[in-house]
């Protein structure tokens, strides 16, 4: 037996929002492909990148952005 402190409406309605949260990333995911717009992941600590094509990769698609957003930290 069990020995569950939450009853059993907490976990269906921990299941539905689990399941609302994981559509909507794959709605984000898909929407970001059709526009060209690499997805990132984090796994263990290491940034990887999803470019629209399928490819996996550690290197940052947009690496101009690292130095704009250091510059406005400046201002």
């Amino acid at each position: 037996m069990r020995n569950d402190k939450l009853s059993l409406e907490t976990h269906e309605w921990a299941r539905e929002i689990l399941r609302i949260g994981n559509r909507a990333v794959k709605r984000a995911q898909e929407e970001n492909r059709k526009k060209g717009i690499p997805n990132v992941y984090d796994f263990n600590g290491h940034l990887y990148y999803e470019l629209p094509n399928g490819e996996l990769t550690k290197e940052d698609p947009y690496p101009l952005s690292k130095e704009t957003d250091s510059s406005e930290e400046k201002c």
